[in-house]
């Protein structure tokens, strides 16, 4: 299969979104089977892929906004799963 670099880009595009989206299904999923509202740790996982994959596409297109939403998107979602390692430590 040849796909052409704008294909490509489409194709890493496409697949942020998915996981993006995704994290907020596997969330409510989680939350219905727990009966309450949680936010399990793969949800981070989905969204520093969703942002990374999300991020490069948005420096392809040259999209600042795009940019520095992700960007920050990224900070906040690593940094969430340092508190989550840091607090498994502590229980250890």
């Amino acid at each position: 299969m040849n796909l052409s670099r704008e294909s490509l880009w489409l194709v890493i595009g496409f697949a942020g979104q998915l996981a993006f989206t995704g994290r907020f299904v596997l969330q409510w999923l989680y939350s219905e089977y727990k009966k309450r509202s949680v936010i399990p740790t793969s949800f981070w996982y989905l969204s520093i892929v969703g942002s990374a994959l999300l991020l490069m596409y948005a420096i392809y297109r040259q999209d600042p906004v795009f940019i520095a939403g992700q960007a920050f998107g990224f900070i906040v979602y690593l940094r969430n799963l340092q508190l989550i390692a840091k607090s498994k430590n502590l229980k250890e």
